[in-house]
């Protein structure tokens, strides 16, 4: 759940995989994300293979119009799979 975060599901996942991509529409920075990778970093730092990576919509205020811009701003399946090739490649 997002309120409160399940740190110790967050943490027990972390240990398990060892490695963390974590995805968001939303703001890269100061994001409910921010604080989940927080606390992967405090948790686990030792039990990862990789840093851990975020995949986040652009630090822009609002989402644009246009449907190109859009698209761009927006997370897809290919933007998921290059990013986690680049971890798998860590």
């Amino acid at each position: 759940t997002v309120y409160p975060l399940d740190q110790q599901t967050i943490i027990e996942c972390a240990k398990k995989t060892g490695k963390c991509l974590l995805v968001t529409e939303d703001n890269k920075e100061g994001s409910v994300m921010s604080e989940v990778a927080a606390i992967i970093a405090e948790n686990c730092l030792f039990d990862l293979d990789a840093p851990v990576m975020r995949l986040a919509g652009p630090d822009v205020p609002a989402m644009p119009f246009s449907p190109p811009l859009e698209d761009e701003f927006m997370i897809n399946p290919d933007k998921i799979k290059n990013k986690m090739r680049e971890l798998a490649q860590f």
